[in-house]
């Protein structure tokens, strides 16, 4: 093992932020920020369309749902390969794969065509999400981790509401297909700004201990202002490496039995969480304009779930910093259950309906960003990009159900409020599951028997 003086992770947790640390998490928020705009520009454009191509209901459901689809597949089976490969390699690649599918989308054909290219472009941002976490992670310190993966969150809202603002004033000019090809280049000019100013993960770094791994992060240590090592570290392997040291499969090591109750925890945790997340955020506008109110008001109330969302996540982190992560988020998930109770028996007092959006905004997007915040710290290094990928995965899946799970509750005469109660049982359970997990005093989670590394 390390002792603290050769261990440039403990060095890190307990120095202040350089410059260099707090370049690299500015650049997760933005890839972040690219999520959000990617997450909905299929929405801002849907009407444009579905007029080109005469869609029904379902087909457009299905456009809607296929970067969703992407993002799960991209979670669940290109980040892991960010765990042998490296985490910035990882998100230079979704980034290749994003921009040419946003791209492609804007000279797609058919609606056949633009639904695979909306899966190929989710496939990439969905192999970048984990990686750029689990990079804001690693280099905050112990003091800013919360906010720093809070910051990423806040990223989303940012792209959500930019997004929208930028597909209006796009498509009054020139129609949908502008939207995708500014995406894509966008996307593509993120490809030289991660080159320039992300590093790679310090932990992959230590982890993998490629050829040259110690000048890498000799060279990373000296930009933040920290002294050089003679050697690299002694690792501290991990249960299920063999006996030369290889790591196990990534998937076989969160399912380990250390790992296997806070693993199964992060994909319940995910898939509540992301559930009730895009049930807010997609049938809002719509199931206020059910309850009673106009159109405009109903998107009103769907823009102050954005705007609250940028301050929801930056909320959390501050918080973070002076109390336990895992209670602040537990503290989110029961907030905001009670004010999706509130809603709708508010919407007859339209000044206190859009004061609960606005709040309603703040703490379902901070739940989500406490969720990213909290799942690194689950993980050793060797597996941390395959324990958050698999953990988004499951829950863009959450993600998929929510619009077509309220679709059909709705069609067999739910009513809004019934609606809303029902994710408020279901933020119930997430509040629940996240109580569950063992952390450690420090938040990380409980230490992992380890063999010598002799």
């Amino acid at each position: 093992m390390s002792s603290p003086g050769t261990d440039p992770r403990g060095r890190l947790d307990g120095a202040p932020m350089s410059p260099l640390q707090w370049t690299a998490i500015a650049v997760c928020v933005l890839l972040n920020v690219l999520d959000g705009f990617d997450v909905l520009v299929m929405a801002f454009t849907s009407d444009a369309v579905s007029d080109e191509w005469g869609l029904s209901g379902s087909e457009l459901g299905l456009l809607l749902s296929a970067g969703l689809a992407g993002m799960a597949l991209g979670s669940i089976f290109l980040a892991p390969l960010a765990d042998r490969l490296g985490r910035r390699a990882m998100i230079l690649t979704g980034l290749v794969l994003a921009s040419a599918g946003m791209g492609l989308s804007a000279v797609s054909q058919s609606a056949v065509q633009l639904g695979a290219l909306r899966v190929l472009t989710g496939i990439g941002i969905g192999g970048i999400l984990a990686s750029s976490n689990v990079i804001a992670a690693e280099y905050a310190n112990r003091r800013w981790r919360g906010l720093a993966v809070s910051l990423n969150s806040t990223g989303y809202a940012i792209g959500a509401t930019a997004g929208g603002v930028i597909a209006a004033a796009l498509q009054s000019g020139g129609g949908w297909r502008p939207v995708f090809a500014f995406g894509a280049v966008a996307t593509a000019l993120l490809i030289p700004v991660v080159l320039w100013r992300l590093p790679e993960s310090l932990d992959f770094l230590l982890t993998r201990r490629s050829p040259g791994a110690l000048d890498r992060l000799n060279r990373l240590l000296a930009a933040m202002r920290q002294p050089p090592l003679d050697a690299m570290p002694r690792p501290a392997l991990p249960g299920g490496d063999d006996a030369a040291g290889r790591p196990a499969s990534s998937l076989r090591r969160i399912l380990a039995p250390e790992l296997r109750r806070n693993t199964l925890l992060t994909w319940t945790g995910f898939f509540l969480v992301m559930f009730a997340f895009y049930f807010v955020t997609s049938w809002t506008p719509k199931l206020l304009v059910e309850a009673g109110m106009s159109a405009d008001q109903g998107i009103t109330g769907g823009v102050l779930l954005n705007l609250g969302g940028i301050f929801g996540a930056t909320l959390l982190g501050v918080l973070a910093a002076r109390f336990a992560l895992k209670h602040v988020l537990v503290g989110y998930l029961a907030a905001t259950a009670v004010l999706l109770a509130l809603f709708v028996p508010a919407a007859s007092v339209y000044g206190l309906l859009l004061a609960l959006g606005a709040l309603i905004g703040v703490f379902v997007n901070g739940c989500v960003a406490g969720l990213y915040a909290l799942t690194p710290s689950v993980y050793e290094p060797a597996v941390r990009a395959t324990g958050v990928g698999w953990g988004i995965g499951i829950g863009r899946i959450g993600a998929i159900l929510s619009p077509v799970v309220a679709g059909r509750l709705l069609d067999a005469d739910w009513t809004p409020g019934q609606l809303f109660l029902l994710v408020t049982a279901v933020l119930v359970l997430g509040a629940a599951t996240v109580n569950a997990f063992r952390l450690a005093p420090g938040g990380r989670a409980a230490e992992v028997p380890v063999r010598s590394g002799a």
